[in-house]
């Protein structure tokens, strides 16, 4: 009962970092597309969809931001993490409000790579699992946003929320400011209330 080996793009301008990453999914048994462009990645994107993507953030010519833009990332049917180096903090979070599914900071933690990506992949293959929710403006939030929000609404704390879902506490709070905004709620028991009586 052996499944087919899923598939990694992996979008990077600098060789070094392409090569380490690819070697890292290859020795897990991922398939492994290396781009060092968004001209290249976007063209290989449309051919195969993969199980996940890794995209750095900075890149010359068209950013991750861009990228993320160009696949419209929150309706992009896998999940997308953007590489970024200690500095780019702001933008990683401008990542996520673009859709992206986390982020990875440079140095990489090879083992949370791996298992972070795995968890992101079995979880997008369940999508729907987690907050079949139905209320109004439910179908504007992304997949990740449906998950963080059945984390909040259960009572998670964001450290909570974050080590359930495999993200950082950091995403958490980004996922949920986008969540309130959208739903328009002011505060956490506005969230709730939403939520559970469909008023907003």
């Amino acid at each position: 009962m052996t499944s087919l080996p899923s598939v990694i793009h992996i979008v990077d301008d600098d060789p070094a970092v392409r090569d380490a990453l690819s070697l890292l999914f290859e020795t897990e048994g991922f398939t492994v597309g290396a781009y060092a462009n968004a001209e290249e990645f976007l063209g290989a994107v449309e051919e195969e969809k993969p199980a996940a993507v890794l995209l750095d953030v900075h890149m010359p010519g068209r950013s991750g931001i861009d990228i993320l833009k160009e696949l419209n990332a929150e309706k992009f049917p896998v999940p997308i993490f953007i590489i970024s180096g200690q500095g780019d903090i702001p933008m990683a979070v401008e990542a996520i409000k673009n859709g992206a599914y986390d982020f990875f900071e440079k140095p990489f933690d090879v083992e949370g790579v791996i298992s972070r990506v795995r968890e992101a992949i079995s979880s997008s293959n369940k999508t729907g699992s987690s907050g079949n929710f139905n209320f109004p403006g439910a179908e504007n939030l992304t997949p990740r946003e449906r998950q963080v929000l059945g984390e909040i609404t259960s009572g998670a704390s964001n450290k909570e929320a974050g080590r359930n879902l495999k993200i950082s506490p950091r995403t958490v709070e980004v996922h949920r400011a986008r969540i309130m905004e959208k739903l328009g709620a002011r505060n956490a028991a506005d969230l709730v209330r939403i939520v559970l009586t469909g008023q907003n």
